[in-house]
């Protein structure tokens, strides 16, 4: 079996699939990270591809950062100063190759997320 990374982001508050959100994904490397890629979602509150493919995927620890502050911004939600979630890291292990999913709900004042399927 080959290992890959997906997500899939809905907007609780709307209730839709989160378009258009902005999502980086970096390997952690001691007290460092290396960004791999930047991705944006689509209409479906997915990226188009693999966030992390199966010829790419190695074991560790990795981070998802969702930019929601932009997003929010972007569907209208009325601003704060500062707004109450803006960036949002979600730092999780890979350690077999394995389909690992990483789901994101998220509302202005909450997210929630698990090791979906």
């Amino acid at each position: 079996m080959t290992g890959y990374l997906t997500t899939h982001v809905l907007d609780t508050a709307r209730g839709v699939p989160a378009e258009g959100l902005r999502i980086e994904l970096y390997r952690i490397e001691g007290a460092g990270r290396a960004l791999l890629r930047t991705l944006w979602t689509n209409a479906d509150g997915r990226t188009d591809g693999q966030i992390l493919p199966a010829e790419e995927f190695a074991t560790g620890t990795y981070e998802l950062v969702f930019h929601a502050g932009a997003y929010l911004d972007a569907c209208g939600t009325p601003p704060e100063a500062p707004r109450f979630l803006d960036i949002i890291p979600i730092r999780f292990g890979m350690s077999e190759p394995s389909h690992y999913h990483v789901p994101l709900l998220l509302s202005p004042f909450g997210y929630s997320t698990y090791r979906g399927s």
